[in-house]
């Protein structure tokens, strides 16, 4: 069967290893997922294919397009698995770059454990193919912002002109270790969202698709989930793919997303390119009527 042109702004109820294998290559720019990671995800009896999940990202995604995958570790009889780890060189291994190894800091602690610190934080990997073709980098405030000096020369008319100016950079590239507000009504504040066992915050998926794409660019999320991807996709100006095994969170996300405003302005002062919703909620079988 002929491989097929993914529809812009479309989620697709399906294993996301299988819809991928029938999509054209390199048509993806950027690829913001969390994987059902170890057991600390109930999600209603998937098997996470992660090798093939993988194999299929490294073929759709386009040149210079990258993939950011969030992800985190089970602690097994007081030690933790390192899958996040073994996920990241099998990336390496089928040719994706690892362009940079990212921390997400949450604002709220876990259980505590009596031999060990607070577990505060996941993984962002962020994967590219080839070099980023878009690395729109955040920025923060410097603490030095706007330092007064002065200083006073003396004309050749014998008078004293007092000069006053300001020194260091107002900004700064942000550090790769980003903080977030997590738990009920910090993730998000779409309380109809926490039907979801785990979502990322909304901000954390805003940053990395400013980051890593361009407006009209076309996004995926292979393990959408509740949307979070997509809603910030759509309010980005980006386009987006969502998939998802099960039906009931294509619906959530369906319902997310439906409500997101398209901007009128972008960030980085861009205007809008095409980003008006023309899919909705779709099952696999419905993609590819001849499996």
């Amino acid at each position: 069967m002929a491989l097929c042109k993914p529809t812009p702004n479309t989620i697709i109820n399906g294993d996301c290893a299988l819809v991928l294998k029938e999509f054209e290559p390199e048509c993806i720019d950027l690829t913001v997922t969390s994987p059902p990671y170890d057991n600390l995800r109930d999600y209603e009896g998937y098997h996470f294919d992660f090798e093939a999940i993988a194999y299929q990202l490294f073929r759709v995604t386009k040149q210079g397009g990258v993939v950011v995958w969030v992800v985190g570790d089970e602690t097994i009889n007081g030690s933790e698995s390192g899958n996040s780890f073994k996920q990241a060189l099998y990336f390496m291994e089928i040719g994706f770059n690892l362009h940079d190894t990212m921390i997400y800091e949450k604002d709220s602690l876990n259980m505590p454990c009596s031999n060990r610190y607070y577990q505060v934080q996941e993984y962002m990997f962020v994967f590219s193919k080839g070099g980023p073709k878009a690395a729109n980098l955040l920025q923060t405030k410097t603490k030095h912002r706007g330092n007064n000096h002065s200083s006073t020369t003396r004309q050749a008319d014998g008078s004293l002109v007092n000069h006053k100016y300001e020194t260091g950079k107002a900004y700064r590239n942000r550090g790769n270790v980003w903080r977030y507000g997590a738990g009920y009504m910090k993730t998000t504040n779409d309380k109809y969202a926490y039907e979801h066992p785990a979502m990322y915050p909304e901000q954390l998926a805003k940053d990395h698709i400013l980051s890593w794409s361009n407006p009209g660019d076309l996004v995926l999320d292979p393990m959408c989930g509740s949307g979070t991807t997509l809603k910030m996709a759509k309010q980005s100006g980006r386009n987006y793919i969502g998939i998802d095994t099960s039906e009931k969170y294509c619906k959530l996300s369906q319902k997310r997303v439906e409500r997101a405003q398209t901007p009128l302005l972008l960030e980085f002062g861009q205007s809008n390119k095409s980003v008006q919703p023309t899919g909705g909620t779709v099952r696999q079988n419905e993609l590819f009527p001849n499996e």
